[in-house]
């Protein structure tokens, strides 16, 4: 009987998942970790894990065929050397969040191309201005949207523009989607981007995205542009960021990811108007993100049970 290992830190969530895949595949030994001790002696026969196994421990493991990232971009050292050589597979829940870090993209546009930071600013000090917008008002319809990472999320956001009536260029080196724009290898990017009226970057931190957005990126850029980060953030440095807007190279951005993480208090993004930051938080407290993540693991679960090849699988050397 397969063994499928569930590797702490244990949540609630994960505990309703293994009794549902007990009950869905009664052929899967399921086995909840609850210390981290453990976790070694539990992997040394088990044919799957939902988790990270240790590079310390990973020698040990000899039956794993599958490994269930729970994240789409991971923290560093997630990946490493070894487990790339390793034979088993890794797959991620990519696209299970798609629909709503797209809404949050098309947030970040709407309220950056109308200047609503600065009203709120203006809302806040019981200011009646009517000409608190620093900065022009974007027409979304005659607008271009260059999008970094044509995955699940990028697509789904090049729909959403293009339903407002924008033209997209989309950016991706494997390109899984057929968006209506078009898209372009990450080589034409330096060459696209000055084109862009917004600049959404979607893709995870590899060691291809790491700082791909510094200062001489954003000095290609048109001043009046907005830049979105949505993927993760180390692919943007800060410092550089933070010194194109002072200078007016570009109009504003809006930011969930960061490259350090809880930004730190007085860092200068906090007091600029023409910046929109979230925590973090494009898919916090979804309702449906449980479930989907849920059936994810189960039909991975069902192929190992069966023998088939898995879902979402990654590329262990390129960290997606």
């Amino acid at each position: 009987m397969p063994k499928y290992v569930m590797l702490p830190p244990i949540d609630d969530d994960m505990r309703v998942w293994a009794a549902r895949m007990r009950e869905a595949l009664p052929d899967l030994e399921v086995v909840i970790v609850e210390d981290e001790a453990d976790a070694a002696r539990q992997l040394a026969d088990a044919d799957a894990a939902y988790g990270w196994v240790p590079p310390e421990v990973l020698p040990h493991v000899e039956r794993l065929r599958l490994l269930q990232n729970p994240y789409a971009g991971p923290f560093v050292g997630w990946y490493y050397p070894e487990l790339a050589q390793h034979p088993v597979t890794v797959s991620n829940p990519r696209g299970i969040y798609s629909d709503h870090i797209a809404q949050h993209i098309l947030m970040y546009m709407l309220a950056l191309s109308r200047g609503l930071p600065y009203y709120l600013s203006a809302q806040a000090e019981g200011r009646w201005d009517r000409h608190a917008r620093q900065h022009g008002y974007v027409d979304l319809s005659s607008s271009t949207v260059l999008i970094n990472g044509v995955g699940g999320i990028g697509a789904e956001a090049a729909r959403l523009c293009a339903a407002f009536g924008c033209r997209v260029i989309g950016v991706d080196p494997r390109p899984a989607y057929e968006i209506e724009g078009e898209i372009v290898d990450p080589s034409q990017l330096d060459v696209r981007l000055p084109e862009a009226d917004f600049v959404v970057t979607t893709v995870p931190h590899t060691p291809e995205t790491e700082f791909m957005w510094d200062a001489e990126r954003f000095a290609s850029m048109r001043a009046t542009a907005y830049f979105i980060n949505i993927g993760r953030g180390m692919t943007c440095k800060l410092d550089d960021l933070v010194a194109a807007l002072d200078a007016g190279e570009i109009a504003g951005a809006g930011l969930d990811v960061f490259e350090i993480e809880p930004l730190p208090e007085g860092h200068p993004l906090w007091q600029m108007e023409n910046v929109i930051i979230t925590p973090h938080i494009a898919v916090a407290d979804a309702a449906n993100i449980s479930e989907r993540r849920f059936e994810l693991i189960l039909e991975n679960a069902r192929r190992l049970v069966d023998g088939r090849d898995f879902v979402n699988v990654v590329d262990k050397e390129k960290w997606h």
